[in-house]
């Protein structure tokens, strides 16, 4: 869907120059990531279970980026039906979210957030196996030295009590990955629409399996701090990434992962195992030099 709306006039205006565009692109990207990184801080500084955070994170969540929706879409014709491939994503989403916001409840933010930066080498090899989607040199080797990285840290769990919100991560990442070879497989469907579709329901599942009312006025606060991060979070990157290369976008975004580290450190004074801390090295060099290079390519393709 957001390939094709109408872009705002204010954006159109900043189009002129492509300078200005693709510095707002960088400023968005770049903040969305920060954003982002908060996920994290947040779910371990709320008391509530992990359904009751994605309950409150998802209302409200929900009502921001479908403003946001209806905001993009003012004077177009765009549908907002879903369709059968919509709800797909909407549920899926919802899965993927619930399995992210426990696994910050059982392990470190810092497992958490280097197992889900090999998303993107996951979603590669599951578009291999499903579709055929031709598998890079360069990104099989980043992905296997991802995997490395991956195991010191999850070994490193073993007999720690963290191994169960690795696992959870594990899972969380593998969910991303399949979202996004659906985002790519139903480009025809309203991608955002049905991401605000995906946090309403998570409301409704935990109004009915938890109770959602019975949270302190402190974590209300946190909830909706929360929840507004997230949306904005979202908001931010859909604007950015259309300023600016697919490439640069995802290096950009790579950056979440430091920024969450370093946030977990700053404000819940959390410090990892040696093993988390070798095994995110690993991955994170992984990350950004595959990053790194594709934003390279993509340079000295323009020029």
């Amino acid at each position: 869907m957001t390939d094709t709306l109408e872009v705002p006039e204010k954006l159109e205006n900043v189009a002129a120059d492509p300078a200005a565009e693709r510095t707002l692109g960088i400023i968005l990207v770049s903040a969305s990531a920060v954003a982002f990184a908060l996920t994290g801080v947040l779910t371990k500084s709320i008391h509530a279970d992990p359904l009751t955070i994605t309950c409150w994170r998802g209302f409200f969540g929900s009502i921001l980026i479908t403003l946001y929706v209806l905001w993009r879409r003012s004077g177009g014709r765009e549908s907002l039906r879903l369709g059968w491939r919509g709800w797909l994503l909407a549920v899926e989403g919802a899965a993927a979210s619930i399995a992210f916001i426990s696994a910050f409840k059982f392990t470190y933010v810092a497992n958490v957030a280097v197992i889900y930066a090999t998303s993107p080498f996951i979603a590669a090899l599951l578009a291999f196996l499903l579709v055929r989607e031709k598998f890079r040199l360069q990104t099989m080797l980043a992905a296997a030295v991802s995997l490395c990285g991956v195991a010191i840290m999850v070994g490193g769990g073993l007999g720690s009590g963290h191994l169960f919100g690795d696992g959870l991560a594990l899972l969380m990442t593998a969910g991303s990955a399949l979202y996004m070879i659906m985002v790519r497989a139903f480009r025809d469907s309203p991608v955002v629409w049905a991401g605000a579709v995906s946090a309403f329901l998570l409301f409704v599942l935990g109004w009915f399996v938890t109770d959602p009312l019975a949270v302190s006025t402190r974590d209300v606060v946190l909830l909706a701090t929360f929840g507004c991060s997230f949306a904005l979070a979202s908001i931010l990157w859909t604007e950015g990434s259309r300023l600016i290369p697919a490439a640069e976008s995802g290096l950009l975004g790579s950056a979440e992962v430091p920024f969450a580290i370093l946030f977990a450190l700053l404000f819940l004074g959390e410090i990892p195992p040696i093993a988390s801390i070798i095994g995110g090295a690993i991955v994170l060099c992984a990350v950004f030099a595959h990053a790194g290079r594709d934003w390279m390519k993509a340079k000295s393709a323009r020029s």
